[in-house]
């Protein structure tokens, strides 16, 4: 593993950073198109697809075992079921940049 310093890069970054590239779109048409993406994707990976974007990376559901968790202040052994999230695979090309 290397020991860069990863930046993070939010949402907020990106708006400016569109604002920068296309400077005739206010910022309300960058945010309502970056909702539209966003929930595009969250869309397909509940509906179990798979979300390809070439040269950037590919999102998949990613399920997390079912597991017992005991709660610290009252020491209660609870359960768990089986959950799922959004997991992102960078592109080789997005890593190397």
């Amino acid at each position: 593993m290397s020991n860069k310093k990863q930046k993070t890069f939010n949402r907020s970054d990106i708006e400016l950073a569109l604002n920068q590239e296309f400077p005739d779109l206010s910022k309300s048409e960058i945010s309502l198109a970056i909702n539209s993406i966003l929930e595009s994707i969250v869309d397909a990976v509940a509906l179990d697809e798979k979300v390809e974007i070439r040269g950037f990376g590919t999102f998949s559901k990613k399920y997390i075992r079912p597991r017992k968790f005991i709660n610290p202040k009252t020491k209660e052994i609870s359960y768990l079921g089986e959950t799922a999230t959004i997991h992102f695979k960078p592109s080789k090309s997005l890593i190397e940049k």
